[in-house]
């Protein structure tokens, strides 16, 4: 293995196999579209290895040193072994993917009826209650939700759906992470640790990207019509069509009753051109999807990260500002 993982990282299987010096590299990548943090590791296969075998379902977990600290701690834990590939070509090795245990809220289904009333949070007990997910920190998100009637969709969806009607109310926006203390709700850019970029320093290439694509200058808000005549338009909301053009995106929400609520609901769903950048420099490996960090003194979201675990290490950040974050929240 290489040499630089002996003391900086560890792999650890089933609890019980310490798997470092078998470890050949490391990738955790994490996003906001995702709930589950990932890890693809691979490794090289010995005959002790092989007597030991791994295989989908196996509890794995994933530890280094901080950037900047002295001590282990948990990258991604409690984590599940969800796929194996193997090759051989003299030496056999093994490709494994490893996904923190939230993705089980992505890949199981349920339906639920919830009343109106309840918070994003409390909604979130539930769906852990129900299925025997332990919580950590669960933030209050403050926000009263209208009625929600959920056929069958994964839970991710659902959560989903519960922060991006708080966020279109007004509230913050959050995201769920599991932790080695159960699933949490985060607020974005909430973290304790802001950590500054600088191309002299940290970051070897910036890339800026400006496009129309997902623009919208103009929103037609549609009202509930009962058996099959035409919905009614409850507002048009116009921006920005006079410099880009008419750009419309249809929107119906049942929850939407009056002019006045159909126009703030528009208003926030007007969007001009989408600017990201994507940042290649010296690995954070602390550093996940829903932080804030700081370039040229602009304060942006990360909204997904890939860590190439090393010494030091090389990290690629997609960032965005605040109002396009929000945006996306807001459906």
């Amino acid at each position: 293995m290489p040499e630089f993982f002996l003391n900086r990282y560890e792999v650890v299987l089933a609890n019980r196999y310490f798997l470092r010096e078998l470890t050949e590299s490391i990738v955790l990548e994490d996003s906001l579209d995702e709930i589950a943090y990932r890890a693809s590791i691979k490794l090289v296969v010995t005959p002790d290895f092989q007597k030991i075998g791994i295989a989908p379902g196996q509890e794995m977990r994933v530890s280094g040193i901080p950037f900047g600290g002295s001590g282990m701690v948990y990258l991604l834990h409690p984590g599940v072994v969800w796929e194996c590939r193997s090759a051989t070509r003299g030496q056999k090795h093994i490709e494994v993917t490893v996904y923190d245990k939230a993705i089980y809220l992505a890949k199981t289904e349920d339906e639920y009826l919830l009343p109106a009333g309840q918070t994003a949070s409390q909604r979130l007990e539930r769906y852990a209650s129900d299925w025997e997910i332990d919580l950590g920190q669960v933030e209050d998100t403050g926000i009263e939700l209208a009625k929600a009637v959920y056929r069958s969709q994964p839970i991710f969806s659902m959560i989903l759906s519960d922060l991006r009607e708080t966020v279109s109310k007004g509230g913050d926006m959050f995201r769920p992470r599991m932790t080695p203390n159960g699933l949490e709700l985060v607020r974005l850019g909430g973290n304790s640790t802001v950590y500054v970029l600088e191309a002299d320093w940290n970051v070897e290439e910036i890339k800026q990207r400006r496009s129309l694509e997902g623009a919208v200058t103009q929103v037609k808000v549609m009202g509930n019509a009962p058996g099959n005549d035409r919905s009614p338009v409850l507002a048009i909301v116009t921006g920005q069509t006079e410099k880009y053009g008419t750009l419309q995106k249809v929107f119906n929400d049942y929850r939407i009753t009056d002019a006045g609520s159909a126009k703030t609901a528009g208003e926030k769903l007007l969007y001009g051109v989408r600017e990201t950048v994507t940042v290649t420099g010296l690995d954070i490996n602390t550093i996940r999807a829903g932080d804030k960090v700081k370039l040229n003194a602009i304060e942006f979201f990360v909204t997904s990260v890939r860590h190439e675990l090393g010494a030091p290490g090389r990290m690629t950040l997609e960032l965005a500002e605040s109002d396009y974050v929000r945006r996306y929240y807001s459906g």
